[in-house]
Order: structure tokens, then sequence, then C-alpha cells
């Protein structure tokens, strides 16, 4: 199938001038841990009483792909979550974040009591810190297809989707968290796999993401992508 994709610099020669975030990407080479103001200000017990919601740009969408961009202030984090049957490409235009990505394990005959947990076991691929200009790309069964970002500093991630999320077509974005089951239950893993590499996650009801996670949509500044 071909794709519509717009004729923009390649993922690893985008750079953050190129879509409208040059004055965002100054304020985060000159950031520093001193700094107050992007993560609102501090209370008597040194947490933030308020904190500057993440942002989303929308830059494009079709039906093979959708394009945008998530600009996270420091100590922001993008929940665990998944991409169904998609690839992803993700490049950070500035700042530094960690990120934690995991692949399912593939469970031949899962028992009774590992669907009534509703737990499926996972590996962990990726438990880092990135920094511009890295670029990743995660795949619909390995790259770490299920992810989680935190901001490090201020960082925009430049994410291209393809195929795009689509409830309708099976593609619902579905959110995860380590589960508190201190036994899981016992499953045979595959031969490559040790034990002590698993993970269990346990998904969040109705698709769902947790409490407390904002993002807010933001004005894309950029240039116009067209067909």
């Amino acid at each position: 199938m071909d794709h519509d994709f717009p004729k923009l610099p390649k993922a690893d020669e985008i750079r953050p001038i190129d879509v409208g975030l040059d004055n965002e990407a100054q304020i985060a080479r000159n950031w520093n841990n001193s700094t107050r103001q992007p993560n609102g200000r501090r209370g008597r017990n040194g947490a933030n009483q308020f904190t500057s919601p993440i942002k989303y740009l929308h830059i494009h969408e079709s039906e093979s792909f959708s394009m945008g961009i998530f600009c996270m202030p420091p100590s922001s984090v993008i929940p665990l979550h998944n991409h169904p049957g998609m690839t992803v490409l993700s490049k950070l235009l500035y700042g530094t974040l960690h990120a934690e990505s995991y692949d399912w394990i593939d469970v031949t005959d899962p028992t009774d009591q590992l669907q009534e947990l509703s737990v499926r076991p996972a590996r962990l691929v990726r438990d880092r810190e990135m920094s511009a200009p890295e670029t990743t790309i995660l795949y619909p069964n390995r790259g770490g297809n299920i992810h989680t970002f935190r901001a490090i500093t201020p960082c925009a991630l430049f994410d291209v989707l393809s195929p795009p999320y689509s409830a309708e077509k099976g593609r619902d974005c579905s959110y995860f968290r380590k589960s508190s089951v201190r036994e899981p239950p016992p499953v045979v893993l595959p031969g490559e796999i040790n034990s002590a590499e698993v993970i269990w996650l346990e998904e969040l009801e109705d698709h769902q993401p947790p409490e407390g996670f904002v993002v807010a949509r933001g004005l894309y500044k950029g240039p116009v992508i067209r067909r």
C-alpha cells in the first residue's frame, strides 16, 4: 500500500524550526533543574502546586497515518499505553526524557487464572534516557509497542503513527499499569524468555487513562501539510 506521506525532511533531519518550535527548543536548551516556571511553583512540601499540562500539536491525519507532537513540561508523564497493529516512529525534537517500553510475551495456553486476573506477561525492551535528536521505531509485535515517557527537561516528541488509532477498526488506545499481583499465575514461557525478565501488566478499564493524565490541544505553528 502506498502511503500519502507529506514532503517533509526525513525524520532524522527534522528540526524544531521545521515544525514551528524553535523558540521552545531554545527555552529547553537554557533550562536547568532550578527552573520553576515550566513546571509550576513549589508548595511547602516541595511538591508542585500546579503543573503545566502536556500539549498535543496536531499536524496531519489520513487513513494511512497520523502525525503530531507532544510538548512535555519537566516531570510530566505519558502513561503506559499501546499501539495495536501500528508502526510508530518517534523523534525527540529537543530535550531529554526517560523511556520505558515493553513487548507482549505470547503464551500458547493461558490459564483460567491468568484470564480472570486480566494480566499479561511482557518483556522489558527499553528502560533508559533519550536525548534529542534520538529517533525510535516500534512495530506491532516488537520494538516496545507498549511504552511510557517521563520528561526530564522540557521536551517535544514528534510522532508518526501508521495506521492511526481507530476504535472502529480495532486500534483503540489501551492503558496499562504494572500488576500488583504478588504471585502471578504459572505459565509456560517461550524457551528464549528468562522468567526474571517478565513483567506482568494489567489493562485499565474501558480504555481510560490513569486519573490526572491531561493533554491539552496546542496550536501547531509549522507548515500546513496537504495531500
